[in-house]
């Protein structure tokens, strides 16, 4: 069962993330957007999704920064564990706070405002449900680690470097090391299973518009505007005016 869960569960989710991304933008293209719902309702999704996205945009970085990054890497920039520790506890919950806040409004609008909720799909709540319930356990653990010493050995914060980092740098280098999740509190393990199940759920939903970039704006022609001649309809028709100089009255 551990081998299962930490090493052949992500790498089948990473699968089906990679394949169902190719597929989805192969042969949906058109659908390949968020299904924007601006139109019908726009005081609510002012506030929820910056909320929401800036929110979100501050998790990514907090996991890129305490998974991708060492240990040792921090030490050597002069960064105590007591400052890490505590700069990943506020701004966690901070972004995590502001995440789940813009996500909470957002699925009120769509629960409330009739034309959103009729444009609402399974795979929409679906895709709410699982992404709600990663951003709640990663929260806890945040708290229950970090302020109750929880999973911890003499109540201290648990260290989740010294074994989940260690085992999510070895699944993307091709050698995880299922003994390193062994011992981690439950709330980690929920949050990595439930991340690897919403990571293979994100090719057939609308968060695929995260790999959209605008990138043809760029390199796009400038759009030329030509005003209507305005002898056009007085008596020539169609006809193109006539070349030279036009008599001063």
């Amino acid at each position: 069962m551990s081998v299962f869960l930490w090493v052949i569960f992500p790498y089948l989710c990473l699968a089906i993330f990679i394949v169902g991304h190719f597929w989805r933008y192969r042969y949906d293209k058109f659908g390949w957007t968020t299904r924007s719902s601006q139109l019908y309702e726009t005081r609510l999704l002012r506030w929820g999704s910056p909320l929401f996205h800036f929110g979100m945009l501050g998790v990514v970085g907090g996991h890129i920064i305490g998974l991708l990054i060492p240990k040792s890497w921090t030490d050597a920039v002069g960064i105590s564990e007591s400052a890490y520790h505590w700069l990943a506890l506020t701004g966690g919950l901070l972004a995590g706070a502001a995440a789940l806040a813009g996500m909470t409004i957002l699925i009120y609008r769509r629960r409330t405002v009739g034309p959103v909720f009729s444009a609402t799909t399974p795979m929409d709540k679906t895709m709410y449900f699982f992404l709600g319930l990663v951003i709640l356990l990663g929260m806890w653990n945040t708290v229950a680690s970090s302020l109750f010493g929880l999973g911890s050995s003499g109540g201290e914060h648990f260290n989740y470097r010294e074994n989940v980092s260690l085992w999510y740098r070895g699944f993307f280098s091709a050698n995880p090391d299922p003994t390193y999740m062994a011992g981690v509190p439950l709330g980690f393990q929920l949050h990595a299973v439930f991340a690897c199940i919403l990571f293979a759920l994100w090719p057939f939903t609308r968060l695929v518009h995260v790999f959209s970039a605008p990138v043809g704006y760029l390199t796009r022609p400038y759009i030329v505007y030509r005003s209507k001649d305005k002898r056009a309809g007085a008596g020539v028709g169609s006809r193109a005016p006539k070349r030279g100089w036009e008599k001063v009255q």
